[in-house]
């Protein structure tokens, strides 16, 4: 399979807990733009997980960071539960029969850049998933490529039925979107499907840089919105690793800043920090407006020179937020443009 690095020093400087901001995104089971909400289990049918045979694939051994994982023939029933699992499942034609609803989209769970299922997904919870709803769908594997990452939770799962975890080197919700599609290829016998993605998204990405010159060497802060105040984004975290892939620069103050989590809050007093080349913000659980019409945002000189985006549009901001293949796909070709507007070409 085409690999990539699994960033471990990324993941390591973001892993153990999630930061106050990110935290604040989880904290209710409201659907949040761009957040992490716990959501609450809904009604939703089963179906069968493959779409198409590649029982000639199995058996397969999945490299995860709770060791070997093994997966004698072709999953039927699969639960999809880390952020993002159950967009990277579909991608590659396999209709989940349980999944969870990390951004709070409704419906199916998953963004509208995703297409594939014909019958609904029994939508299971996020941060604390309900064992017993899990255990009802009777599934043959679990995708759990993305989460907190704890023993506590694998443990649970694998008392179920068998489990892939995130990758080694990973910390919780650090899982790259290539590793991400790297362990659910694998898992479901498709590894050729997603070395096609992985090569997809990338020539996405690389074509994005190549027509935006102007991005490479520009520093970048992206920063978000919550009732709680304002918080900025360390390497290590989906958005930042996006837009370093653009040719983005990470702030240096801000990422002075970084500790265990993959975000730092920024009080008022330090709202200068946010300041940089290009300055990208979205709302969570509040409206863009909370941002637009803040006096002090309004005050910092890459808003004052018409270097900043803020991220209104619910569905791009998610996109942007969901550190999946599909999700980056929709973000480069639809947020580039916004970016490229505020970052002229030199």
């Amino acid at each position: 399979m085409h690999t990539s690095p699994r960033h471990t020093s990324r993941a390591a400087a973001a892993a153990a807990l999630l930061s106050v901001a990110l935290l604040a995104a989880a904290c209710g089971s409201d659907a949040p733009q761009g957040g992490t909400p716990d959501a609450e289990p809904t009604s939703g049918g089963g179906s069968s997980a493959a779409t198409s045979s590649s029982s000639g694939a199995f058996p397969v051994t999945v490299d995860t960071a709770f060791g070997e994982v093994e997966i004698p023939e072709e999953p039927q029933r699969v639960v999809a539960l880390g952020w993002s699992d159950a967009e990277t499942a579909l991608a590659l034609g396999v209709e989940p029969v349980g999944a969870s609803d990390w951004l709070g989209f409704g419906g199916d769970g998953v963004g509208p850049w995703s297409e594939g299922y014909t019958t609904s997904p029994e939508i299971i919870g996020t941060l604390e998933p309900e064992l017993e709803a899990i255990a009802a769908l009777q599934p043959d594997l679990i995708l759990d490529t993305r989460s907190d990452g704890t023993q506590e939770r694998y443990d649970a799962l694998s008392q179920i039925a068998t489990t892939v975890g995130i990758p080694e080197g990973a910390g919780a919700y650090t899982t790259t979107w290539e590793d991400q599609l790297e362990l659910v290829g694998e898992a479901l016998g498709r590894e050729d499907e997603a070395d096609a993605l992985e090569d997809e998204v990338e020539q996405t990405i690389e074509d994005a840089a190549a027509a935006n010159r102007q991005f490479d060497g520009t520093t970048v802060a992206v920063g978000a919105r919550t009732s709680e105040g304002y918080s900025a984004y360390t390497e290590g975290d989906t958005r930042v690793d996006l837009m370093e892939s653009l040719g983005f620069e990470q702030s240096e103050r801000v990422q002075e800043l970084a500790g265990d989590g993959f975000s730092v809050p920024v009080s008022s007093e330090q709202l200068e920090l946010l300041d940089a080349d290009l300055t990208v913000v979205f709302p969570i659980f509040v409206e863009a407006s909370e941002i637009t019409d803040d006096p002090l945002f309004q005050a910092l000189p890459s808003v004052q020179d018409g270097r900043s985006v803020v991220l209104e549009d619910e569905t791009l901001l998610n996109a942007f937020s969901s550190g999946s293949a599909p999700g980056i796909t929709y973000a480069v070709e639809n947020a580039v443009p916004l970016f490229a507007a505020a970052v002229p070409a030199r």
